[in-house]
C-alpha cells in the first residue's frame, strides 16, 4: 500500500474521528463509567469503526455493499442508550444492540425491498437534509465547541475561517494529490497554527495507555429487555434510512448503480457490525455521511483508500495513546473543515435533484415539505418533546423526520395512482381518440 492511499485514507479518518469519539464521551460520561472504563469505550469503539467499515467495503456474497463508504457509531443511539443504561444498566444496553444487530442480519433481504422507495426525488431530498443537519455541528465547533469557555473568541473564529480559506486556495490553486487531501492538510495546518495559539492541549496523550486489548463483554454479560429491545430496534431502522441515503449518494458519485441485492448485502454487513460492537460492548453503526462530502471534494472514489482508512482505525483502536494524538485537534480547525465537508453534502444533493423533473409541483412540494421539517425539527428538537418516548426516537432527528416526510410524500404522489390517473387509464384507446377527434 504506497503512501498516497494510506494519506487518503488517513484524512478520511479524521473526517470522521470527531463524531466517532464524541458518542462514547458522552454515553459513558451520563452512564458515571470509571476514567478506565471510558478509555476502553473510546478505544473499543475506533476498532470497531474499522471493523465495521472492512464489512462495508468487502463485497462478497454474504455481505458488504463494496461502495466506499466509511462506518461510525450513530448520534442517533446517543439518547436511547442513556435511556436504556438509566433504567435498566448496562448490561441491557448491549443486550439490546446484539439482538437488534442479529434481527437486522437475519431480515437483511428484505430491507433490501425499501430500494423503490428511494427515487432521486427521495434520496436527493434525504442527502440535502444530511448537509443541511450538519452544517450547525461546523458552526458550533468554529466558535469553539458547544460549552468552551472562549466560545465565539475572535481568536476562534479567526483560525476556523484561516483553516477554510486555506483548504479553498489549495484546491483553488493546485490540482491533483495536493488537491485530493487539502483538507488533511488544512487540519494539520491547522493545528500546528493553534499550537502557536496555545490552543493545542497534549495532556490527553499523555494520559492513554500504550495497548489495548479488546475483551467479549467488558462490561458483563448482556441482559435482555423487551423494552430496551424495541427501542433499540427503532433506532436501527433510522440508522437504516440514514445509511440507504448514504449509499445512494456515493453509488451515483462512483457511476454504479445498486439494487436490492447490493442493499440487502450492505444491510447485512451494518447488521454484522453492529452485533460485533455489541458483543464488544461498542456501539451500533451507520454509514458516516461526511465521509461522502470528502469523497466529492477529492474526487478520490476507489475502494483501496476505505480499505486503508479501516486499517488504520482497527489500528488506533489497540494503541489508543497514538489514537489520541488526533484529538488534539482544536474544535475551530475541525470547524473550519467541516464547512467545506458538510457544505458538499448539501452539493451533491442539490445535484441529485437535478435529475428529477421539478417542473412538476408535486415534486417542488416533495423537497419544500421535506427539507423543511428536516431543518425545522433540527433548529427546534423540542417540537414534538409531548410525544412518546419510542416515537420521539424518531421525531426528534431532523434527518430521519426530513427523510420519512420525502418518502411519504413520494408514496402519495408518484406511487399511489391518483383519481386522474386512474380515469385516464381506464378511457380506452378507441374512446381517446374519438375524444381527441
Amino acid at each position: 500500500m504506497n503512501g498516497k492511499i494510506l494519506s487518503l485514507g488517513f484524512q478520511h479518518v479524521l473526517a470522521m474521528y470527531g463524531g466517532a469519539i464524541i458518542v462514547p464521551l458522552i454515553v459513558g460520561g451520563a452512564l458515571g463509567l470509571t476514567a478506565e472504563q471510558l478509555t476502553y469505550l473510546v478505544a473499543i469503539d475506533l476498532l470497531m469503526c474499522g471493523v465495521a467499515t472492512l464489512l462495508q467495503v468487502w463485497k462478497n456474497r454474504f455481505f458488504g455493499i463494496g461502495l466506499p463508504v466509511v462506518l461510525g457509531c450513530t448520534f442517533t443511539a446517543v439518547g436511547p442508550m442513556i435511556a436504556i443504561g438509566s433504567s435498566y444498566g448496562i448490561t441491557s444496553v448491549y443486550g439490546s444492540i446484539i439482538v437488534s444487530g442479529l434481527l437486522v442480519v437475519v431480515f437483511a433481504k428484505y430491507l433490501g425491498k425499501l430500494v423503490r422507495f428511494f427515487p432521486p426525488i427521495v434520496t436527493g431530498s434525504v442527502v440535502t437534509i444530511i448537509g443541511i443537519t450538519l452544517i450547525p455541528v461546523a458552526m458550533k465547533n468554529m466558535a469553539g465547541g458547544e460549552g468552551s469557555a472562549d466560545f465565539g473568541s475572535l481568536s476562534n473564529v479567526t483560525l476556523a475561517f484561516g483553516v477554510l480559506l486555506f483548504i479553498v486556495s489549495l484546491y483553488r490553486f493546485f490540482s491533483g494529490f495536493v488537491r485530493s487531501i487539502s483538507v488533511l492538510l488544512g487540519l494539520v495546518g491547522g493545528t500546528i497554527v493553534a499550537s502557536f495559539m496555545g490552543k493545542v492541549d497534549m495532556s490527553a496523550v499523555k494520559n492513554e495507555s500504550w495497548i489495548h486489548v479488546p475483551e467479549l463483554f467488558y462490561f458483563g454479560a448482556p441482559t435482555f429487555n423487551i423494552t430496551a429491545i424495541l427501542t433499540m430496534l427503532l433506532v436501527l431502522m433510522v440508522g437504516i434510512v440514514e445509511s440507504t441515503g448514504v449509499y445512494f449518494a456515493v453509488s451515483d458519485i462512483c457511476n454504479r448503480k445498486i439494487d436490492e441485492k447490493d442493499l440487502a448485502g450492505g444491510y447485512r454487513a451494518e447488521g454484522l457490525a453492529i452485533l460485533s460492537g455489541g458483543l464488544f460492548n461498542a456501539f451500533p453503526y451507520t454509514a458516516y455521511s461526511q465521509n461522502v462530502g470528502l469523497i466529492q471534494l477529492s474526487g478520490v472514489k476507489t475502494k483501496n483508500v476505505i480499505f486503508a482508512a479501516g486499517g488504520i482505525l482497527v489500528v488506533l483502536g489497540f494503541l489508543p495513546k497514538v489514537a489520541a494524538i488526533t484529538t488534539v485537534i482544536p474544535n475551530p480547525v475541525l470547524g473550519g473543515a467541516m464547512v467545506v465537508m458538510f457544505g458538499m453534502v448539501i452539493s451533491y444533493g442539490i445535484k441529485m435533484l437535478s435529475q428529477v423533473d421539478l417542473a412538476k409541483q408535486e415534486n417542488l412540494l416533495i423537497v419544500a415539505c421535506s427539507v423543511g421539517m428536516g431543518l425545522g425539527v433540527t433548529v427546534v428538537p423540542d417540537l414534538f418533546v409531548n410525544l412518546p418516548q419510542s416515537l420521539q426516537i424518531i421525531t426528534s432527528n431532523g434527518i430521519v423526520a426530513g427523510s420519512i416526510t420525502a418518502i411519504f410524500l413520494n408514496i402519495v404522489f408518484n406511487m399511489i395512482p391518483s383519481r386522474k390517473q386512474s380515469h385516464s387509464s381506464a378511457v380506452s384507446p378507441a374512446i381517446k381518440q374519438e375524444i381527441v377527434s
